[in-house]
């Protein structure tokens, strides 16, 4: 099963609850009471997913602190309405378009200093490889078919699973890159005990296991290389970079 990050399950669970309510009150299945409870608390809980996006761009140097701050204030603005500190209705949301030069403002500030991201580069042998490149937006890529040729890849990937299986490739007697990134997605990586490979591996959020070495939480990075890699002619190598999800690589 897949794992589901902190505020992806927030959102979902919004999401879920706020229609489930909306439906049942819409069809009289629940009372006003009910739909007024949900009304009362929702500002609540988009106060959090607020305040997650806040702390997850500054820890992690994503890109949602607009949206976290945008979500903090609105929440927050609801909540001082919900104990009439107040008055404030999701109908007033235009009023907050201000925000934009706030946010801007501290994007600027915050963009002083900051450490860069981490990035899996290729080696120096591979900066001239001609690489077959794609790019999706949501979709999987499944290479598991019959002798399918092992070619350099970049593969690309917002929302969506890998799945590779070399065991019934035609693999070349070189070394073949793969570079393959992404932002929610599983990598699944099945290869031949008589190839030789080499994993660079990093994930924001989510598990990396190759072979019998686990790594699991925020920010894994981890680098594998068979014993046999540097001596091997026929041999992969993985470059793979996903910020949510989990990374596998079994030997049969």
């Amino acid at each position: 099963m897949k794992r589901v990050s902190f505020t992806n399950f927030i959102l979902a669970l919004v999401l879920i609850v706020g229609g489930t309510f909306i439906l049942m009150a819409n069809l009289d299945v629940i009372s006003l009471e009910m739909w007024q409870l949900f009304s009362y608390s929702y500002p609540f809980i988009l106060l959090v997913v607020g305040l997650k996006f806040i702390l997850d761009s500054i820890l992690k140097r994503d890109d949602r602190f607009g949206l976290g701050v945008l979500t903090s204030v609105f929440a927050a603005l609801l909540v001082m309405d919900r104990f009439e500190w107040i008055t404030f209705t999701a109908g007033d949301i235009w009023l907050l378009w201000p925000l934009i030069f706030v946010i801007i403002g501290f994007r600027i500030f915050l963009s002083k200093g900051t450490k860069p991201k981490v990035e899996i580069r290729f080696d120096d042998d591979h900066q001239d490889e001609s690489f077959k490149r794609k790019k999706s937006a949501i979709g999987d890529y499944s290479f598991t078919s019959s002798d399918w040729a092992v070619e350099p890849m970049n593969l690309w990937n917002a929302v969506g699973d890998y799945k590779f299986d070399f065991t019934k490739a035609f693999i070349p007697e070189k070394d073949t890159p793969f570079k393959l990134s992404g932002i929610v997605g599983d990598v699944k990586i099945l290869m031949p005990e008589n190839v030789a490979f080499r994993v660079e591996a990093n994930v924001k959020t989510g598990d990396i296991r190759i072979l019998e070495q686990k790594a699991d939480g925020f920010n894994r990075v981890m680098s594998y290389q068979t014993p046999d890699y540097e001596t091997s002619t026929r041999k992969v190598t993985f470059y793979i970079n996903l910020k949510v999800g989990n990374i596998r690589l079994d030997r049969v």
